[in-house]
């Protein structure tokens, strides 16, 4: 009779999804580069990696709809969202380029 084999199983994915959340983040800064068609946020720790990103087309607006300010609005808003979550508590702000939609970015 033959012996049976005994199945390995990997689970090398399983410690990634409760790696992330459990950074803790107390101050960053969140750079904004304002143009005229669109807005890029991205919010960098003290390190210098970068925590969280995002811009007017991810927020689902195309076209010259990016470059509005309540699509300014919506990008911030879902960058710090996550950021807030992992205990972001003293920010600093450094906003860049010409675009019209500044003060609402702010």
């Amino acid at each position: 009779m033959t012996k049976a084999i005994p199945k390995i199983i990997l689970c090398r994915n399983r410690c990634i999804g409760s790696c992330k959340g459990a950074r803790r983040i107390p101050k960053g800064v969140i750079h904004v580069q304002a143009s005229f068609n669109n807005t890029i946020v991205i919010v960098i720790d003290v390190r210098g990696q970068v925590v969280s990103w995002s811009f007017g087309g991810t927020s689902r607006f195309k076209g010259t709809r990016r470059g509005k300010p309540f699509a300014a609005q919506t990008a911030i808003a879902n960058a710090i969202r996550t950021v807030v979550d992992q205990g972001m508590q003293q920010p600093e702000v450094v906003i860049n380029g010409p675009g019209l939609e500044r003060d609402a970015k702010l």
